[in-house]
């Protein structure tokens, strides 16, 4: 609207009234670039964000899930390590005795001597080295202990006629007597057992404890 003031002709001095924006045209166009974005908008660009930080939380869960059961598959039980503590104690025991002159063989670990004495008195020598007179369990074993060719003590002894018993307090059940043995030879009390016939599977001798004899020591071990 244009209008004269002081009846100065229209058109030098005007007031100019605002008039409503064009139809068609929204205020974010009037005002450019820095119009500020309509609440659909942010509402799209919030769930965004949320998702985005749902997929980050998840992803971190996964990954220490997967450390947890990689760290309980790998780490022993208690159980476990008291078994493997328990394993290297042998193996140092057994590399201990192996520097000592002993021999390994299956689960025991054997000494042969390189002196003789009575059944009796090797008996001690083996106590004291927490070991005892070898005790032929297998077939295996008794092949091994006839190999030194030596004559030597077993750990078998008779307790009555013809009942003969192990050091450790089992009875004699199979047997490796040499040709004609046991037999108490010349009437002899012949109540201790030694390896004799080398050469023979079927190596024992039964003589008397007081003759003198090399001897085997055994110590069982289990890795």
């Amino acid at each position: 609207m244009v209008r004269a003031v002081d009846g100065e002709p229209a058109g030098l001095n005007m007031d100019y009234v605002n008039l409503p924006a064009e139809s068609g045209r929204t205020g974010a166009e009037n005002k450019g670039s820095n119009a500020a974005p309509a609440p659909g908008q942010k509402l799209l660009r919030l769930v965004g964000v949320s998702f985005g930080l749902l997929c980050i939380l998840q992803a971190g869960l996964n990954v220490s899930l997967r450390l947890t059961l990689f760290k309980s598959d790998t780490q022993p039980s208690p159980t476990e390590t008291m078994c493997r503590n328990e394993t290297d104690k042998q193996r140092q025991l057994i590399g201990h005795y192996i520097q000592r002159g002993w021999l390994y063989f299956h689960t025991s670990l054997y000494y042969i001597s390189v002196n003789t004495t009575t059944w009796q008195e090797s008996r001690e020598f083996c106590l004291q080295h927490e070991a005892d007179l070898v005790i032929i369990n297998t077939k295996e074993e008794q092949d091994f202990t006839r190999q030194f060719h030596r004559l030597t003590w077993l750990g078998l002894k008779t307790i009555e006629p013809r009942k003969w018993k192990w050091v450790d307090g089992t009875w004699l059940t199979e047997s490796y007597w040499g040709p004609g043995e046991p037999n108490g030879f010349e009437g002899k009390k012949e109540n201790c057992v030694e390896i004799r016939f080398f050469d023979l599977e079927n190596s024992w001798n039964d003589i008397p404890c007081e003759d003198q004899n090399f001897w085997i020591c055994e110590k069982n071990v289990v890795l």
